[in-house]
């Protein structure tokens, strides 16, 4: 538990060397530009209004960006906020009360760590305490999830099952607007579902540090809530810009998964995570998946309505999460792996 930011960062005036990143790596948040135009949804419209401007909506934002923002998404605005007191409640507990969930291994169902599950491993740590669990179905992992607060488990539960429900109305969207039978997206490849929270404490110098590595989400979909503290950088054009934050809205990731499965229709977005010196940040990731013997192949209907071949051999999740691994979540090495030439 020592190892823990949030155990020390208070008490040095400097960062440590050991979480200081090459210049090539690092950021001065200052300097980077607001991402403009950034995609806003409006979730409701698919119900109450014209569902296929808002599918073409998702699609054009999918295919330009691979991230898009969504308001309106049927998420109590009360859920939300009770969820992320939850996670200040809990990364604000003693030590001592948090030290149970505590754990350097990564294959830990329900575990509490600092800066990347590799931390062993790592020569520069990030600036960042993280807890992670599984939460689907949710009878089956709930009993593994912190006691204390006393309402997480019930709060954070209801937050998980909205969350999830809304990944899979984007899903439904994304895939009438790619033209896909009913149920493409069938049990299998949503049957995994991560929840990570992440505390990133103030830092004395954000710009020799990190919250998160440049990477490629290795999902299907990620849904992701940033409160009001920024963060957040993606690249675009070739250079990084901050995704604000909006009030009560979600971002969405597009993960690399349906970057193969739409035989590359639709972007993966390359996104890190900046530090802060004046409050500590709080986010809530929902990541939608699948299991680690399922088949990943872009999708066979796809490549015969637009009679084109296929850009990537088919693989396994697990295959492709060892290439992730292997290349620190570069989305194009990692692809690269599995593309097929000519």
């Amino acid at each position: 538990m020592e190892k823990m930011v949030s155990s020390w960062c208070n008490t040095v005036k400097f960062v440590p060397q050991d979480y200081v990143f090459p210049e090539d790596t690092r950021t001065e948040d200052q300097t980077v530009p607001i991402l403009k135009n950034c995609p806003m949804i409006d979730l409701e419209k698919a119900v109450s209004g014209d569902r296929n401007d808002v599918i073409q909506q998702v699609l054009q934002a999918s295919q330009d960006c691979g991230l898009f923002q969504v308001i309106n998404h049927g998420v109590c605005d009360d859920l939300i906020k009770d969820t992320m007191e939850m996670s200040k409640e809990f990364f604000n507990m003693s030590n001592e009360e948090k030290a149970s969930l505590y754990s350097l291994d990564p294959h830990k169902s329900c575990r509490l760590y600092t800066s990347s599950f590799d931390y062993a491993r790592e020569s520069i740590h990030l600036w960042r305490d993280v807890l992670k669990h599984p939460c689907h179905p949710l009878e089956e992992w709930v009993d593994l999830w912190p006691q204390k607060p006393s309402k997480y488990r019930d709060v954070v539960g209801k937050y998980s099952i909205e969350v999830r429900n809304l990944s899979l109305r984007i899903l439904e969207l994304i895939r009438e607007g790619l033209e896909l039978k009913p149920e493409y997206f069938g049990d299998e490849m949503k049957d995994v579902q991560m929840l990570v929270l992440s505390h990133y404490p103030p830092c004395p110098d954000p710009s020799l540090t990190l919250g998160i590595l440049k990477h490629y989400d290795p999902y299907v979909i990620t849904i992701l809530y940033q409160g009001n503290m920024s963060g957040l950088q993606v690249m675009k054009d070739g250079q990084w810009v901050r995704v604000e934050p909006v009030a009560n809205a979600f971002v969405v990731n597009i993960g690399q998964l349906l970057k193969v499965i739409s035989n590359g229709k639709l972007e993966s977005v390359e996104h890190r995570v900046v530090t802060n010196s004046k409050e500590p940040r709080y986010t809530i990731a929902s990541f939608i998946g699948t299991r680690r013997d399922t088949i990943i192949e872009p999708a066979k209907a796809l490549l015969e309505k637009d009679d084109c071949r296929p850009l990537y051999q088919a693989f396994s999740y697990k295959d492709f999460l060892q290439a992730h691994k292997e290349h620190r979540g570069e989305g194009e090495a990692t692809l690269k792996v599995f593309k097929i030439e000519g």
